[in-house]
């Protein structure tokens, strides 16, 4: 399938149901806890790009301003969350992308963005923009299997979804790949340019004519959490290490590993 034609394509990205149904039940009350609801919204990658969507919609004005949870909150009211809330309750499942463990992604996703704010933090980027990017860094790959399922299936017998290799073999068959298609999908939300341009180029972030220092934060996240999924040992970390991006940022393999914020033994 063209990259063209895949963004057209209009997905109902799942949400955790966990989250989902504890963000409905706070928003029920009389008085509803706003830090408890940037909580649940920030642990979910589908409510996350649903609300930073509605956020930057042309409706509100401040298109291209949006970055976090937080930021867009400030900006909606909870009349606006909870009809976004009820729209993820539709289509929140745990088999709702073939070929996709979404727990597992869920779980992965999430670690993306612990690690992207903690870099970022120690870089001087945004912590909180780099954190949803983070969160939401491969929801294009969810769209990609959600749209074209046997195509994808064929390549997961190849190489799983969350692989370090993942990105370079869907360029390999498709000409794109997941990093693509969700700064694809970024720009049409209109979504802050320095998001998209972190999305779009977070899988060789020296491809942009302009050196997005988001995109290597991005990146090296991905690395630490994709080298854990596939429980590499301290030669593998060596090995694969993108060297050239920490180089760029001022860091080192030791400095990215010691940026851990979590218990890498319990899934969250």
């Amino acid at each position: 399938m063209k990259l063209s034609a895949l963004l057209q394509r209009q997905f109902n990205l799942p949400s955790i149901p966990k989250v989902v149904a504890l963000l409905l039940t706070e928003l029920e009350r009389p008085e509803v806890d706003l830090r408890k609801v940037t909580q649940l919204i920030s642990t979910d990658p589908a409510l996350t790009t649903r609300l930073l969507q509605l956020a930057n919609s042309s409706f509100f004005k401040l298109s291209g301003t949006i970055s976090s949870v937080s930021e867009a909150l400030a900006l909606l009211d909870m009349g606006h969350v909870k009809a976004m809330a009820q729209a993820a309750a539709s289509g929140a499942s745990l088999k709702a992308v073939p070929g996709i463990q979404l727990q597992r992604f869920w779980d992965y996703s999430l670690n993306v963005a612990r690690v992207s704010r903690s870099l970022a933090s120690v870089v001087r980027q945004n912590q909180q923009a780099a954190f949803s990017c983070g969160l939401i860094h491969a929801i294009g790959e969810l769209a990609m299997h959600l749209a074209m399922p046997d195509a994808m299936a064929r390549l997961d017998a190849e190489v799983a979804p969350l692989d370090l290799r993942r990105a370079h073999l869907e360029r390999r068959d498709l000409g794109y790949c997941y990093a693509t298609v969700g700064a694809g999908f970024a720009r049409m939300w209109q979504f802050p340019q320095p998001m998209i341009d972190a999305l779009e180029h977070q899988y060789a972030p020296f491809d942009n004519e302009v050196y997005e220092p988001m995109a290597g934060v991005i990146h090296l996240a991905t690395w630490r959490a994709r080298s854990k999924e596939a429980k590499l040992s301290e030669r593998g970390l060596a090995v694969t290490f993108p060297g050239s991006v920490g180089v760029a940022l001022g860091l080192d393999i030791d400095m990215v590993l010691q940026q851990d914020p979590f218990d890498w033994t319990a899934r969250t």
